[in-house]
This record gives structure tokens, C-alpha cells and sequence, in this order.
């Protein structure tokens, strides 16, 4: 039995379209060739391979569901969402890598910016000759973006911004920042190019997560940029936020992948293990493990396959990705310890993949939204009561 159809029990794969199961073919080949043979190295390494940055844009995967005017690939977003869980069966930093270039950089520009400003940058981008990071969260403020600190203020017809952003994916990386910052009238974003003088990105060290993934904090001192560096169309929170909504519907789509990725692993390892005689899939607690699994997976699926169609239709709103990103993460990180347990003493080697995948969702649990902020956001939704504060 081809196994990736194994770990499909239901056959959703029946519900998508020729196209759709295309793309996820595609970028399914190319992790499991390119990507995943050296992921254990840059795992260790704490780096992430940039060397592969050509043959990701190459592949398409970068701004996939933006017009292919702007040199994106035009396509629905059920085939992100698979895009996404492709790339999440490789690792969780590889993801993180394309969804920040494509929801949080490209899109923000697309929804947000000028025309100028769009056919400058999105070709560049998606071509991926230039790298992007999107600078919101702050030493002091994470659930609470409001509260930011950086500032952005008129002179002689420039803005100059100061301030701190932390938790920055492809930071140091980064040839453009969309930077959040607060201006006289509201919260507004601006296009910043790394090179600018003021600006520097120290690498975040020493994480036991996301470790094939760039990390870092942005300083922004004094940082000088034109008017036209502003995005033109988003004022107020609702601009990052709306940003956050396309990434995190990324994230329940990369989720499922992990998980199927760890599922993948573990059946194939039960089957080869011996214990007391026989195969360690032959018994009662590994194969209750693996169907709780199988069917938390399976639920997953239909969940990312549903909030896909809906945004595909233009009826998702930001509580639904919530309940798939709070779902999915949870369900794939509940996943991933269960069948590392499974591997035993091998399972916390970079010779396999389910610890790695365990130590990566334990950040994706946590950011562009906590479990438990997603888990307020459903409960205001449901009450139309906000228990934030």
C-alpha cells in the first residue's frame, strides 16, 4: 500500500481536484528528495538551508495563491493549504521559512500596499530573490500587539522608526522587513530594506526548537525610510492581523503534516522492531496509540480541507482559522509525543524525525497566536463576550 494513501484512512484525497493533488505531488517529491536528507544536519547545525532558496521559488511555493501577474503561481487555497502540509512533513522551520515569505511579506504588500509598491517587490519576492521577514511581536508584547512600543515619526518627509522586534523568522536572513509600528493616527506597516542604516538583526541562539530556522530580533535605530514605504491601505491592528489570519490558516494545513509525518514513522518502525518475538506493531498498546493517531489526523484533515474551502469561497473569518490552528497544533503535537514513545530510546535521535518533529510544534503551539489566545478568540466568537483582559 503506497503509505502517504495509508495515512489517508478515509480517502479525503478524493476531494480535491487533479490540480490540487498535482501541487501536493510536487512539493511532496521535492521534500522527500532535497529537503528531508539534510534536514538532520542543519537541525543540528541550527541552521536553515538557504541553499535551497532557488529551488523552493522554483517549485512555486512562495506567494502560490497570489495573481501570477505578480510571477505567483495563481492557484487556490486548498493547494496552499497542501502546499503547506508538504513542506511541515519536512519540518516545521521549512514551513515557517515559506509562510512568513508568503502570508506575512508578499500578502501584506499585495493587500495592503500600492501598486508601486506591489509590482516592485512581489516578483522579486516570489522569485526568491529577495527574503523577507514581518516585524510585529516585541520583547514586551506578543499576545498583546497593541501595546507596541516602536514608533514611527515624520522628518522632512521620511518617517524614522525606533524600536525592537523579537521572534523574528528569516530575520537575520532578510533582505526586506514589513515592520509594525506606531504612527501619529494608528498602527501602520512599512517596507523596510535590511540594508538601511540603523537597522540589525541579531540571530536568536541557543533554541532547542525550530532549529533549522532563523530566529531573530530586529533594532530598528533611528531608521531612516521614505514616505512611500508605508503601506498605504492598512491602518490599525486590523493590517497585522488580517497578515496573521492568512499564516495561521497555513499553519492548520502544516500541522497536519507533522503529525502524518510522525504517524508515517512510527508504523514503519513498529512493523521492522522486534520485541519479544515479534513485530512491536503486533501488539495491543502501539496500535491503540497509532489508531487514536490515525483518527485525531483524519479529523484534522477534514478540518483544514473545510476552513480551505470556505476561504477559497470568501466566507472564513478569523475565528475559524483560530479553531483549526488551536485544533491541528494541539492534535499534532499530542501526535508527535505519543508516537515518539513508540521509537523509544531511538526516538530522541536526529536519525529519526517524530523528536524533532515533537521539539519544532511545541514553538507552532505557541506563536502568530497561543493555544490559549486562539482558545479566547473561539469563546468570544461563541459568546460575543471578549475575555482578554
Amino acid at each position: 500500500m503506497d503509505p502517504f494513501r495509508q495515512l489517508d484512512f478515509l480517502g479525503i484525497e478524493d476531494e480535491f481536484s487533479e490540480e490540487e493533488c498535482m501541487v501536493r505531488d510536487t512539493v511532496r517529491g521535492w521534500v522527500s528528495e532535497r529537503f528531508l536528507p539534510v534536514v538532520a544536519e542543519h537541525f543540528e547545525a541550527g541552521t536553515f538551508p538557504s541553499e535551497l532558496v532557488g529551488e523552493l521559488a522554483e517549485l512555486g511555493v512562495f506567494g502560490p495563491n497570489l495573481p501570477e501577474e505578480y510571477g505567483c503561481a495563481g492557484l487556490n487555497n486548498v493547494a496552499y493549504g497542501l502546499i503547506c502540509q508538504e513542506l511541515e512533513r519536512g519540518d516545521s522551520g521549512l514551513r515557517s521559512f515559506v509562510s512568513v515569505q508568503g502570508s506575512l511579506v508578499m500578502y501584506p504588500i499585495f493587500a495592503y500596499g500600492s501598486d508601486e509598491q506591489k509590482s516592485h517587490w512581489l516578483p522579486r519576492l516570489a522569485s526568491g530573490e529577495t527574503i523577507g521577514c514581518f516585524g510585529l511581536t516585541e520583547p514586551d508584547f506578543g499576545s498583546n500587539p497593541g501595546g507596541m512600543l516602536t514608533r514611527a515619526r515624520r522628518d522632512k518627509g521620511d518617517w524614522i522608526i525606533d524600536g525592537r522586534k523579537m521572534w523574528i523568522t528569516n530575520g537575520t536572513n532578510s533582505h526586506l522587513a514589513v515592520v509594525w509600528a506606531r504612527a501619529d493616527d494608528a498602527i501602520r506597516g512599512f517596507l523596510v530594506p535590511t540594508d538601511r542604516p540603523g537597522f540589525s538583526a541579531p540571530e536568536q541562539k541557543r533554541k532547542w526548537s525550530l532549529r533549522a530556522s532563523n530566529t531573530s530580533e530586529l533594532v530598528l535605530d533611528g531608521v531612516r525610510v521614505p514616505e512611500d514605504a508605508m503601506l498605504p491601505k492598512a491602518k490599525g491592528l486590523a493590517g497585522p492581523l488580517g497578515c496573521l489570519t492568512q499564516a495561521r490558516y497555513g499553519i492548520a494545513w502544516g500541522a497536519v503534516g507533522a503529525a502524518m509525518a510522525c504517524l508515517d514513522e512510527a508504523i514503519r518502525y513498529s512493523k521492522e522492531r522486534i520485541v519479544f518475538d515479534k513485530p512491536l506493531a503486533g501488539f495491543q498498546l502501539p496500535q491503540k496509540k497509532m489508531a487514536d493517531v490515525a483518527t485525531d489526523i483524519t479529523l484534522a484533515q477534514l478540518m483544514a480541507l473545510r476552513v480551505g474551502r470556505m476561504k477559497d469561497k470568501g466566507t472564513l473569518e478569523h475565528q475559524h482559522v483560530s479553531m483549526a490552528k488551536r485544533n491541528n497544533v494541539d492534535m499534532a503535537l499530542r501526535a508527535a509525543r505519543t508516537l515518539r514513545d513508540i521509537l523509544g530510546a531511538n526516538g530522541i535521535t536526529l536519525e529519526y524525525h517524530t523528536g524533532r518533529h515533537m521539539c519544532n510544534l511545541e514553538s507552532v503551539y505557541t506563536y502568530e497566536g497561543t493555544h490559549d489566545i486562539h482558545t479566547l478568540a473561539i469563546g468570544q466568537a461563541l459568546t460575543g463576550i471578549a475575555a482578554f483582559r
